[in-house]
């Protein structure tokens, strides 16, 4: 048997060129990463699937440098609204928090926004994708990984990442299982033009004759979805006359709506059993599937994408022992499974056709509406589970983690102020690598010379935060500190961040995620166990290459764009 012939030697293999393999290969190819996407469509796919970005997402995106250009197609702070088989409001969801830098939900056009993420690929010489090429088989040894095409050629890299969706390949040749349900229940998604309603916002109707969905989406599109009964038939439901009888509910002619396309699916709830094997990792719907209820299918691929990415580019460029690639399925999968369980319950609690239990979850939804505590638990989202890493890349002060550390868990990203910049958000001022920041401290006096030289060595940004009003002084009368960035509180968010807690200083990873926290005094300490704790190599070459191409905003005289919202 003739051995494939390899035709590129690669640093990372990326099998699946939908949103979650494309924010990867934008991660690993701002730094430096050489990627090839294998896609076995000839296009990306040119009609709407997910519905909603979530704030994390949208944060992922302005690591990325993409912002800008995803805005135009989001719909901001949309508000979906719970109703009963009358189509009046059981429970509201419009969460005005933006502690992330973004709205909590944002509607969005997904091709537009997955067209602009393909783009983004355009601004790396060392990042391409391969149309029309479908992945047969991937054998891995002790120095990489030997990925054969259909085509009988072959790719050698260090890794290779499935992002080929709930039917991945990936996973099947890692030989994983993929544990969970799938539900029996069928749905109707119509996705329609020219909006025949108009109105910004999205409905899901808990209507035990038939739970719909009405879903606003930008740009004139506007998704329905419906329940199809046990005894109605695949054909029925796809046949012409059935959909208009279905929309004649919301539209006064559904005869002259623009259909995009419509098509039946069923929800699955799934898991895989490993995250990692070897040199092969599994992202997004690879690595998981939920139902659609919360709009976290999307969003969820994204967390894995922005965890993977910068772990995943540290070991390549020699900046962090493979190690470190453990962390990320101890990391995602607790997450990730919160967010499946989540939205499976949700779907339980919308689909009761029988109208007595619909009836008695009318009645218990209203009653806990009359509790504040309650409404307000409900309407800003608080139920949504939040990243919060006890375990992997992170440094906790006590084991177990105390449950009011902040270890673990993404920081805030306020508007802020520097000394050459106003009303700029936190992220772009830090850049997309480390970070140290201080408060009412200067980070490199309180590191000291050995642990401030190696976390710059590793490309950090170091912060010293302040009261707005201590901004531009200066004990020596310096303008600009040397390497640190002095950033003012412009909105008291950060004031308020450490007014509640002991630890004033913070390592931040680059996912924004707090690796570690302690008192001033304690630093030096405290960098050296976290350095040891990430796998990162001590005094590895070339440490600027951590930072995204597009580096800290520190020279920006403008005010950034307010943001955008979010939906489901």
């Amino acid at each position: 048997m003739s051995l494939p012939v390899t035709t590129e030697q690669v640093d990372v293999v990326i099998v699946g060129a939908g949103p979650v393999g494309l924010t990867l290969a934008n991660i690993l190819g701002a730094q430096g990463v050489r990627t090839v996407i294998l896609e076995e469509r000839d296009a990306l796919i040119d009609y709407p699937r997910g519905v909603g970005l979530d704030d994390e997402s949208m944060r992922a995106f302005q690591s990325i440098g993409l912002i800008d250009a995803v805005l135009p197609h989001t719909v901001p702070n949309q508000i979906l609204r719970f109703t009963d088989s009358n189509r009046k409001l059981l429970v509201e969801m419009a969460p005005p928090d933006a502690r992330f830098g973004w709205p909590k939900r944002n509607g969005f056009v997904q091709p537009l926004v997955d067209a602009e993420l393909c783009r983004g690929l355009d601004r790396f010489d060392q990042v391409r994708v391969r149309w029309g090429s479908r992945m047969s088989a991937a054998a891995q040894d002790a120095d990489g990984v030997t990925v054969t095409l259909a085509d009988g050629t072959a790719l050698r890299a260090a890794y290779l990442v499935g992002c080929d969706g709930g039917r991945s390949t990936t996973r099947h040749l890692m030989g994983v299982s993929f544990e969970g349900t799938t539900s029996s229940t069928r749905w109707l998604v119509i996705d329609v033009a020219n909006d025949p309603l108009g109105h910004p916002n999205s409905e899901v109707g808990a209507d035990p004759d038939r739970p719909y969905a009405s879903i606003s989406i930008a740009h004139g599109i506007r998704r329905f979805e419906f329940m199809i009964h046990a005894d109605e038939t695949d054909e029925q439901a796809c046949d012409p006359a059935f959909v208009t009888r279905l929309l004649s509910t919301f539209v006064p002619h559904p005869d002259r709506v623009d259909i995009i396309r419509h098509r039946l699916y069923t929800h699955h709830s799934r898991i895989a059993g490993s995250f990692r094997h070897g040199r092969l990792l599994l992202a997004g719907d690879a690595a998981h599937l939920m139902p659609v209820w919360q709009g976290q299918g999307y969003n969820s691929g994204i967390r894995d994408a922005f965890n993977l990415g910068w772990k995943l580019a540290a070991v390549v460029n020699g900046r962090a022992e493979d190690r470190l690639l453990d962390s990320y399925d101890v990391e995602r999968r607790k997450h990730a499974r919160a967010m499946i369980d989540l939205s499976t319950m949700v779907g339980r609690v919308i689909s009761p056709t029988n109208r007595t239990v619909a009836r008695l979850r009318d009645g218990l939804i209203r009653a806990a509406a009359i509790l504040p505590a309650l409404r307000r638990y409900v309407l800003e989202m608080r139920f949504k589970p939040m990243p919060r890493y006890d375990a992997g890349a992170v440094l906790h002060n006590s084991n177990p983690p105390a449950p009011d550390s902040v270890v673990g868990t993404l920081f805030i990203q306020p508007t802020v102020d520097t000394r050459t910049a106003t009303g700029v958000r936190l992220d772009d001022v830090l850049g997309s690598g480390f970070a140290v920041l201080c408060w009412n401290n200067d980070p490199e006096s309180i590191l000291g010379p050995g642990e401030f030289a190696r976390w710059r060595a590793a490309g950090a940004t170091f912060a010293a935060l302040r009261p707005n009003t201590q901004l531009h002084w200066d004990p020596d009368g310096a303008v600009d500190p040397g390497e640190v960035i002095v950033i003012g509180d412009r909105t008291g968010a950060l004031k308020k961040f450490f007014d509640t807690r002991a630890e004033s200083v913070l390592f931040l990873r680059p996912d924004r995620c707090i690796a570690a926290a302690c008192i001033a005094q304690l630093a030096p300490e405290h960098s050296a166990r976290l350095f040891a704790t990430l796998a990162l190599i001590d005094g590895a070459e070339g440490g600027d290459r951590i930072a995204a191409p597009t580096r800290p905003v520190r020279n920006v005289a403008q005010p950034a764009a307010e943001p955008a919202g979010p939906v489901g």
